[in-house]
């Protein structure tokens, strides 16, 4: 397994955030040796992209890798043109938790907050 890494490719994990995917990794028995956090853009949403966070076992062959606050962030090649210094972050509110993107190349977004346009 080779994995590719890029400075083009640049995610920000915030502390918050990257607490809770530890949680998660440790809830699925995944090791932060070889396993880590796979960020992606689907097409799809109600503006055009969709943001799609997984744990994963190990990167895939043709995956960016990086060390992000200790975690492994894997980025497929379709997705990295599109993730570029975006800040994944964790908040909880009244109306509920859950992982937020602040991503500098999307021309837009909608209210549900894991949906852009670019």
């Amino acid at each position: 397994m080779s994995t590719m890494q890029t400075p083009d490719v640049m995610v920000v994990l915030s502390p918050v955030a990257a607490g809770e995917v530890r949680k998660f990794m440790e809830a699925e028995g995944v090791t932060p040796d070889v396993g880590g956090l796979r960020v992606s853009v689907m097409p799809g949403g109600c503006s055009g992209f969709k943001y799609g966070l997984v744990i994963e076992d190990k990167a895939a062959d043709d995956d960016f890798t990086l060390d992000v606050e200790g975690i492994k962030i894997f980025v497929d090649p379709f997705s990295a043109q599109y993730l570029g210094g975006t800040v994944i972050d964790y908040v909880s509110s009244m109306q509920g938790s859950g992982f937020t993107f602040k991503n500098p190349n999307s021309t837009g977004g909608c209210g549900c907050g894991s949906s852009f346009s670019a």
